[in-house]
């Protein structure tokens, strides 16, 4: 169950995190990884891990939110089967308190880079069909305290997906996204470094019981549910959130 062999998946912010997580799951279960980065250093290391392990893969360097270095890269790679909008940046802040600047930048990356990477891709799947993950969050279903610019960008993901999968429903493309709760990765740990300097351990601790489970959640997790999607065994699925929280959205009260 849920083999990839002999589909062609691209992964964006593949280098770290959960995108590493999926970029490794994706590859043994037979798929022929393509990950897009920042820069290509940030993707080689998870791509020397995929090839040391007989799979393949491939890394490029791709600002997401530039739509001609998306259209270069996507050309380069042909045809694709599954695509993975998973790059993204976060932001503290209120409607008051974020700066035109900030907003910005959240919504080039986080809205405009999974807009752009859309437009490259789709009309590639329309022939064959496909397969699209948006890694959405909590942040589009529920309200969470100083995070307005990061919530913004996230329900628009969460709307996007639901166009998308109406819209090509007859060109075979299904698209669900993904909305995890917090996830233990090296980007959560520089974000409370950054944020909270000297109150690390009180940070994670209370952002780790913030989920009624107890914990974060891990990258490998978030993985496995979207191999599931991605994979044949899901042809019935489309359209569709997906909260992995530990209980957050439902138990949280």
């Amino acid at each position: 169950m849920f083999s990839l062999e002999g589909k062609t998946a691209v992964i964006t912010g593949g280098g770290s995190g959960i995108g590493h997580a999926i970029s490794v799951l994706f590859a043994s279960k037979g798929a022929d990884v393509h990950i897009l980065d920042l820069t290509e250093e940030s993707a080689e290391e998870t791509v020397q891990e995929i090839i040391a392990a007989g799979k393949k893969g491939a890394a490029y360097a791709c600002n997401v939110s530039d739509q001609g270095e998306v259209l270069k890269v996507v050309e380069k790679i042909g045809k694709i089967d599954i695509l993975i909008n998973n790059a993204g940046i976060a932001h503290i802040g209120r409607a008051d308190n974020t700066s035109e600047a900030d907003f910005v930048r959240v919504f080039d990356v986080n809205v405009k880079g999974a807009y752009n990477c859309l437009y490259a891709v789709i009309p590639r799947m329309k022939e064959y069909g496909g397969v699209i993950i948006n890694m959405a969050s909590i942040a589009a279903l529920v309200g969470i305290t100083d995070r307005f610019a990061y919530s913004m960008s996230k329900g628009a993901v969460h709307a996007m997906t639901l166009s998308v999968a109406r819209d090509y429903l007859h060109d075979r493309i299904r698209c669900n996204s993904i909305s995890p709760a917090r996830v233990h990765t090296p980007f959560v740990d520089g974000f409370i470094a950054k944020n909270y300097p000297g109150q690390e351990q009180e940070i994670f601790d209370k952002l780790s019981k913030s989920q009624p489970i107890g914990r974060m959640g891990t990258p490998a997790e978030v993985a496995a549910l979207a191999l599931y999607l991605c994979s044949d065994e899901a042809a019935f699925i489309t359209g569709c959130d997906y909260p992995i929280d530990g209980g957050f959205i439902k138990l949280n009260n």
